[in-house]
């Protein structure tokens, strides 16, 4: 195998899934890869891992002898990350918080059984946001993650160490939970991929609930292949690997590029690099077409009193024993939660439903849509002094209360930090933004660049 940049892979954690999966059945071992990853870890500035598992290299080593019997699993033998929100059997699940700091989860969420039912070996935890909420928080017990195109930026959240994880070579894939945009602001920020499936396509249990209506697990990845490899093993749906490599000719893809560059705080470059991937999308087959999307602003107000209304129900009790162990921007989140109303969050609820209907009336006569992940490139860390949340620009939320299936891909760069673009389907339709993805990927370098 080769890589671009640098010539033949010689260093086994280089490999993608697949080219791994083959390299286990032609004499590579999951012993000597999950070694090598470990090497990589313990070697990086990243922070990304805030746990390694002391049964890593016997995972393996039964990874090996399924393998030697025949088992043709792609995942079998594989090292994957998994945020500390989402619960692995024997390893600490503290939710990046003081409050849960001694709990050990008893068993696997059912995201991570499937993982270790395909003889994935499941190597550490990696960092979270508080509780899923607000970031870095230099207080916690683990320093926050860090991005690996320049450590003084931050990775975004709160997937925050997976996505470090996986830009940073540490991994091919992680998991992450998104509720606001967690998956796919991270993997923006980062320049990896990130997939927010249909809402319910994948199980969500076994991961400290954010705000139930609204959260979603799903991969982060090094490319869409990968992502989409993940998405299958996670979830009973129809495949998306089917059709994965079919283009898009004869697509339409709706263009909401009003909802992005109208606002004041989008970086210049970030409407020159998505005017670009709209003209590499045309040039691939697809149509293009101006489409306009529901109001940001109003989207964001009315999720954000839904998010913090359930959350706030969702810690009651934890706060009410352990209040002096959270940290101080995630308490201030939840204080938001507690001066809502009843008639805020009914209120909210029909936005929400009002939303759902003007995007399917938006998406009349397209099957895609094409917008930008976030508006700026990752934030320095210095913007952010501990003590309260600052909150970057996304354009993320609005599909969380519509739980439609969006990716994440890197398209390019601002100030010397990746910038990602997103594609958003119908729900169910989680195929089809990733064949979109894959056309794009493939047409461009953006997969193949890494710190």
């Amino acid at each position: 195998m080769t890589d671009p940049q640098t010539g033949p892979k010689t260093d086994p954690c280089d490999l993608t899934l697949p080219e791994a999966a083959l390299a286990l059945r032609r004499g590579l071992t999951s012993v000597a890869l999950t070694e090598a990853t470990l090497a990589r870890i313990a070697a990086s500035p990243l922070q990304a891992f805030t746990h390694i598992a002391a049964d890593a290299l016997t995972q393996a080593k039964a990874a090996d002898a399924r393998i030697a019997a025949g088992e043709a699993n792609p995942f079998c033998g594989i090292p994957v990350g998994v945020k500390d929100l989402i619960d692995v059997a024997g390893q600490p699940a503290t939710s990046g918080s003081r409050a849960l700091a001694h709990r050990i989860a008893e068993t696997d969420a059912p995201t991570v059984a499937r993982l270790r039912a395909a003889g994935s070996v499941l190597i550490g935890k990696v960092a979270t946001y508080e509780f899923a909420m607000v970031g870095p928080d230099f207080t916690l017990a683990h320093p926050p993650a860090r991005n690996p195109w320049n450590p003084a930026h931050i990775t975004g959240g709160s997937s925050s160490g997976s996505a470090s994880a996986v830009a940073g070579g540490l991994v091919r894939v992680s998991l992450g939970t998104d509720t606001g945009g967690s998956i796919r602001a991270p993997a923006a920020y980062c320049g990896c991929v990130g997939l927010k499936p249909s809402y319910g396509r994948t199980a969500r249990a076994g991961a400290f609930p954010l705000s139930p209506s609204l959260d979603h697990i799903g991969p982060l990845a090094r490319t869409v292949e990968e992502a989409a490899m993940t998405l299958d093993l996670l979830s009973d749906a129809a495949p998306v690997m089917p059709t994965l490599n079919d283009g898009i000719r004869g697509l339409t893809i709706g263009f909401a590029r009003a909802w992005f560059a109208d606002d004041p705080q989008a970086h210049p470059e970030l409407v020159r690099l998505m005017d670009e991937a709209a003209s590499t999308l045309s040039l691939l087959g697809a149509r293009i077409r101006l489409i306009d999307l529901p109001d940001y602003p109003t989207t964001e107000a009315a999720a954000s009193v839904i998010l913090h209304a359930e959350a706030l129900a969702e810690h009651q009790a934890l706060i009410a024993s352990s209040q002096d162990l959270y940290g101080r921007p995630t308490l201030q989140c939840l204080a938001f939660g507690a001066v809502l109303t009843d008639d805020d969050v009914a209120l909210a609820r029909k936005a929400q439903a009002r939303l759902k209907t003007e995007m399917t009336r938006a998406m009349e006569g397209v099957d895609l849509i094409l917008t930008a992940t976030t508006l700026t490139p990752a934030l320095p860390f210095s913007a952010f002094d501990g003590e309260k949340a600052v909150w970057t620009p996304m354009r993320t939320i609005a599909f969380n209360l519509t739980g439609q299936p969006a990716i994440s891909i890197p398209c390019g760069f601002a100030d010397g930090l990746p910038m990602g673009l997103q594609l958003i389907a119908r729900n169910g339709a989680d195929a089809l933004v990733c064949r979109a993805a894959q056309a794009y990927e493939r047409a461009t370098v953006h997969s193949l660049l890494h710190p």
